[in-house]
């Protein structure tokens, strides 16, 4: 249990370091919503099922939703669709 553990919470520095360096919106959201989730089952790991419910719902659910609707509405999500298409 305790490399589990010490592996989840290395996945953890690792998503935000991540993304910290990611030039990509779109890249930032889905690594902070892994980051939200691995942080989800860190809290089932320390037996409080209570903060745990809470990140997941709150932290991968409503926030990322929030951020894709910020995304849609400045037009940065279709921005970066064009610029690939572009290359």
């Amino acid at each position: 249990m305790q490399v589990f553990m010490l592996i989840l919470l290395g996945f953890l520095v690792v998503c935000a370091v991540s993304v910290s360096l990611s030039k990509n919106l779109l890249n930032s959201i889905l690594i902070y919503m892994s980051y939200s989730l691995v942080m989800s089952i860190i809290w089932i790991l320390l037996e409080s099922p209570d903060l745990a419910i809470t990140e997941a719902a709150v932290g991968a659910g409503i926030t990322s939703v929030l951020f894709f609707v910020t995304l849609k509405k400045i037009h940065a999500i279709m921005k970066s669709e064009e610029e690939q298409k572009d290359e």
